[in-house]
């Protein structure tokens, strides 16, 4: 809690940008701090990858994974956004990392 404020970081495919801002502007309405990804690799944000090479795009990646994992660090709990129950193997990490954190984790759908 930061205040009187609840803090949840989003997690879940990038794939799904249209879910993330439904979510992120539906929670912050109810009184929560909502921390959401930086990039949406998988929908919109191709721009920031086109230039890169191999090696750059792994440590990009990496470094963004890392991130996500300090954005979890700083909430109270984790709302994976699993549409059409959809959870890929990098949310599957962020949600392992949260419940080993003691982070409450919470899903959109099911």
């Amino acid at each position: 809690m930061v205040g009187k404020y609840k803090v949840i970081t989003l997690c879940g495919s990038t794939r799904f940008k249209k879910e993330f801002m439904e979510v992120q502007k539906r929670l912050t309405l109810e009184d929560n701090i909502v921390i959401s990804v930086g990039l949406f690799g998988h929908s919109g944000d191709s721009e920031v990858w086109e230039n890169m090479d191999e090696g750059t795009i792994t440590k990009t990646k990496e470094m963004l994974d890392d991130m996500h994992k300090r954005k979890i660090d700083m909430a109270d709990e984790i709302l994976v956004i699993n549409v059409g129950g959809y959870i890929g193997d990098s949310t599957k990490s962020e949600i392992e990392y949260a419940k080993k954190k003691g982070k409450v984790v919470r899903y959109l759908e099911g």
